[in-house]
């Protein structure tokens, strides 16, 4: 099949991608964009079948990514990206063989995420409360709910959005949420996350309820399914005003979660159920960043540290 018929290329694999991984539309964009990237680079070497694809092809699209700078996370990304079409390509009868089986996968250099301290988690969600006494408006008991159930639970900001009246449930204080790859978890929430939950839920958000709001949890100012991006901007606002904590958002709560967990004795296992984390390797970078703050707090108060 030519290379430069995209549209047929891009619609195939995508309809892989959707109907045999059933990846999220996030993940499918940057495959997609992954693989126009690659076709681009082949064109540019004169290879207008995708029949004549080789390894090496491959790696020089790689190393000129990384000259033009790119970082080794995102090689990695990509590489995975091409050894998924590689894998399509060949059980398609698109190439002869899988030529992207042999491709190394550049390791990324993982960094330790930003995590709150308990003493500022703790005065974030105190702020939250003050900020609905004192405002009194469906906004403020919303965006309370939001981040102490974000906080308690470590979910993702999708995850949190996609809650609907069904997923809470009072008795047992867990939701239930659908993560990657549509596959759902319960997860317990403490006392004050879910006292902020029925709060918004029979005082706030009768107020902004119409008819799109079916049964959403959360919803906007218009009555509509909340989306990320609102949710983003709420954690933002509400944990700028913390003292030495840079930009945060909610990906910071759930790593703040995570820590916190484990800090207070949960097993990973645990932590990994709790996060739907499909290995437990993931879940194991949490490890390290209780050690990183065991550190830090012994060179800080120790007198021959």
């Amino acid at each position: 099949m030519p290379i430069t018929d995209l549209e047929e290329v891009f619609a195939a694999f995508e309809r892989h991608l959707h109907g045999d991984r059933n990846l999220s539309s996030h993940s499918i964009r940057a495959y997609l964009g992954d693989l126009r990237s690659l076709i681009l680079h082949l064109l540019a070497l004169g290879i207008a079948d995708i029949s004549r694809l080789e390894l090496s092809h491959i790696r020089s699209w790689l190393a000129t990514m990384q000259v033009k700078g790119g970082a080794r996370t995102s090689l990695s990304r990509r590489a995975v990206s091409i050894r998924l079409f590689t894998k399509w390509a060949f059980k398609s009868g698109l190439t002869a063989t899988d030529v992207g089986f042999a491709l190394s996968i550049p390791k990324a250099q993982r960094t330790l995420p930003d995590v709150l301290d308990i003493p500022n988690a703790r005065l974030a969600m105190q702020s939250l409360a003050t900020r609905v006494g004192e405002e009194e408006t469906p906004a403020a008991l919303r965006d309370c709910a939001m981040v102490e159930v974000l906080y308690a639970s470590g979910a993702r900001v999708a995850e949190l959005c996609g809650l609907d009246y069904g997923d809470v449930d009072y008795e047992r204080q867990t939701i239930r949420v659908l993560g990657k790859g549509n596959k759902e978890r319960t997860i317990p929430i403490g006392n004050p996350a879910m006292s902020a939950l029925k709060a918004w839920l029979t005082d706030g958000r009768p107020s902004l309820a119409t008819r799109e709001s079916a049964n959403a949890v959360f919803i906007g100012v218009r009555g509509k399914r909340i989306d990320q991006r609102t949710v983003r901007t709420v954690v933002y606002e509400a944990l700028s005003a913390l003292e030495g904590v840079e930009r945060m958002g909610p990906h910071g709560l759930r790593h703040s979660a995570a820590t916190h967990l484990l800090e207070g004795g949960a097993d990973l296992r645990t932590v990994q159920e709790i996060l739907g984390h499909a290995s437990l390797a993931t879940t194991q970078i949490y490890t390290h960043v209780s050690t990183d703050r065991l550190q830090k707090a012994f060179k800080q108060a120790h007198p021959r540290a």
